[in-house]
């Protein structure tokens, strides 16, 4: 028998983690489990989820697939091996579960009577598998698998066998954090008792789900069993453009149907409705812009029709749920800095606010057969993702998992607070300010103005373990996060305003609420920092030629530093040309690549950098760090760089993370704590 508990207390704490600690620190950050991959049985009794266990000594997080019963009396521990176990499924009796497990070494299909079954391995692919769905009428499986397609550099020179080179006569030639290679991710179905699988994409060069970041929400079954839709990019400009589009399939004559022709950004995410008459999907307008306001629509399966069912909304649509009776369409989407769950109708488009507070449901959300009750994954920037039940009004909110509440019952925390900033312009710029733990305002503090990232992401109510606000507030400083046009939630105006214009009014919303704190007495002027990643870190960068002596130091990770460069290194075209308005080689542009780019004021930089990358980043790739960092050794200024081999964009490895933490503490402590 699987060993039934009332509450998960067992906490293993790696290292040298001080329980006694009143405040967070880098080790008891990363000794925190992670909660992610909610789903809900079919009887709405269970709820079962991964479980992320950290072991730094071990430089892994543990992955493990729990339940908990729907009231949060029980929880249950489902698989315990040193493997990794996620991507859970329920069957559709709600009697067995199946799940992806690396147990035998590739990641394979799994399968166990629940609760306290012996786990079966349904598959052995070759390349393994990922995002795996149970048919509705029990009888499939789903599943992503990468193919072979094309001959290796090896097989078309056999008089080599021994050669190791890459040739490429079209981009891109990486993506993300891996070079192409000659393989492609396909959709596959396996009967749920094993078998041979059956490729749905037989014969194409492309890939479902969307690299790098898409998952099991861009692939879904419809009620009936008889048909999968499935999210794919299947045009000739891969690094141009963002026109994907949502696919339907045919499983038993693979008749393939693109359902969304004629929309040319992204298409992605299809869900079909529980009567089967909709598919549901994401659609943005405009081809190359990633950013385009994230529209929510409808494809009637038998007129053929697409209604926008958004079209009352300004914001973005997120994860989205059917309401049994498939009237309505519940959904999350940011709305000023919070993400909160909406409610709009498939027959009018009239819409409300659900949830409310300072907290993000944007994870894992769904709904009881009963049409009475939602599960979703809640955090705030204080604590990460536990699972929350609340009904459909947004009331009787009830938390019924609390993973890390032995750590959290030992911790003073920061204090949030939300404050408006008048930019130079005249406009709000809305922000958040946390406030170290035991602040006394008669005291001076250091603070650290936040550069956000994307570039168009906000600042909201989330709890990252990369870039951590509450760990940076806990080390006693004042943290100041302005959202700055160029960020979603404010309306489609306010996030399209960075566009061609990265280096204008977005650096003058961050300088204005920079300043704007500059004024209050418990700052103090002289241990002021900007930190950031990503578009956050080249406004680092630019910031750095332009401060005017208002910062002490910076810190930048993964940063644009040139644009020029950036243009001929970065994987997917699309971007530049839409956010710089071109290539480099424009003389059109050129104006704008001068004004916008931060290598062309680093003459003006006289002041301490720390600054970070990865090796394996090919979006922003490493170089653009080192180029910056040459300018600052070259100048003489206090720098140092930190480069990670086996990270991307990210900083994932928890020993890496370790490290970072303390060197980014330790430089800041140095030239703003003085």
């Amino acid at each position: 028998m699987k060993n039934i508990i009332k509450v998960v207390t067992a906490i293993i704490f790696i290292l040298t983690v001080d329980l006694s600690a009143q405040y967070m620190t880098p080790e008891i950050l990363l000794s925190l489990k992670r909660v992610s991959e909610i789903k809900l049985s079919p009887n709405g009794k269970w709820v079962a989820y991964n479980l992320g266990t950290p072991n730094i000594n071990e430089n892994k997080v543990y992955k493990d697939i729990y339940a908990v019963s729907f009231d949060g009396k029980e929880t249950i521990r489902l698989t315990d091996d040193p493997a990794s176990d996620f991507n859970a499924c329920w069957s559709p009796d709600g009697k067995q579960i199946a799940y992806i497990s690396t147990a035998s070494g590739k990641a394979q299909i799994w399968i166990m009577d629940f609760p306290d079954g012996k786990p079966l391995q349904v598959t052995n692919i070759l390349n393994g598998v990922e995002n795996l769905a149970w048919s509705p009428d029990g009888k499939y499986f789903s599943f992503t698998s990468d193919v072979k397609m094309e001959q290796t550099v090896a097989e078309k020179n056999p008089c080599c066998p021994k050669v190791n080179i890459r040739i490429y006569d079209k981009l891109p030639v990486r993506h993300w954090d891996e070079w192409r290679d000659e393989s492609y991710s396909h959709l596959f179905i396996i009967p749920v008792s094993g078998g041979t699988p059956r490729d749905l994409m037989a014969g194409e060069h492309f890939d479902t789900p969307l690299k790098p970041f898409g998952g099991d929400d861009e692939i879904c079954w419809s009620p009936d069993s008889k048909e999968i839709a499935y999210t794919c990019k299947k045009v000739d400009n891969f690094v141009s453009s963002t026109n994907s589009d949502i696919y339907t399939v045919n499983i038993e004559t693979g008749a393939t149907k693109n359902i969304s022709n004629g929309l040319m950004g992204f298409d992605k995410s299809p869900l079909y409705s529980p009567d089967g008459k909709w598919i549901a999907f994401h659609s943005q307008e405009h081809d190359g812009f990633e950013s385009d306001r994230v529209r929510l629509m409808a494809f009637n399966r038998k007129t053929g029709e697409i209604e926008e069912v958004s079209k009352k909304i300004d914001q973005w649509v997120g994860q989205m749920v059917w309401s049994p009776d498939s009237r309505w369409i519940y959904f999350s989407a940011e709305e000023k800095a919070v993400v909160r769950i909406y409610k709009v109708s498939v027959i009018n488009f009239d819409w409300i606010i659900i949830t409310n507070g300072w907290e993000n449901y944007d994870s894992g959300l769904q709904i009881t057969h009963n049409g009475l009750t939602f599960v979703a994954g809640r955090r705030n920037m204080l604590r990460p993702v536990e699972i929350y039940t609340l009904s459909v009004s947004g009331e009787n909110i009830k938390q019924i998992t609390d993973v890390n509440g032995d750590i959290y019952s030992k911790l003073k925390l920061p204090t949030i607070t939300e404050r408006i900033f008048k930019s130079t312009d005249g406009a709000n710029v809305q922000g958040w300010v946390l406030f170290p733990p035991d602040f006394d305002s008669t005291k001076k503090y250091p603070m650290i103005t936040y550069c956000q990232g994307g570039p168009q992401s906000t600042i909201s109510q989330y709890f990252s373990f990369r870039w951590n606000y509450c760990l940076m507030a806990s080390q006693g400083y004042v943290l100041l996060m302005p959202n700055r046009r160029g960020v979603p939630g404010f309306g489609q105006a306010w996030n399209n305003a960075i566009s061609r214009d990265w280096a204008g009014k977005p650096m003058q919303d961050i300088l204005s609420a920079n300043d704007a704190m500059l004024k209050e007495s418990y700052i103090n002027p002289k241990g002021v920092a900007a930190v950031g990643a990503s578009a956050g870190g080249y406004a680092v960068f630019w910031l750095a030629g332009n401060h005017n002596k208002r910062f002490s130091a910076f810190v930048s990770h993964c940063g644009v530093f040139n644009l020029e460069s950036m243009y001929g290194a970065t994987e997917e075209l699309w971007f530049p040309n839409w956010e710089y308005g071109g290539p480099y080689w424009d003389l059109d542009l050129r104006e704008s690549y001068d004004k916008n780019s931060p290598h062309r004021f680093s003459q003006n930089w006289d002041t301490p950098i720390m600054i970070s990358t990865g090796e394996r980043d090919y979006r922003v790739p490493f170089t653009q760090s080192l180029e910056a960092y040459t300018v600052a050794q070259s100048k003489g200024i206090p720098s140092k760089f930190i480069i990670f081999p086996e990270e991307n964009h990210w900083i994932l490895k928890p020993q890496n993370a370790l490290v970072w933490n303390k060197e980014f503490f330790g430089f800041l402590n140095k030239y703003c704590k003085k």
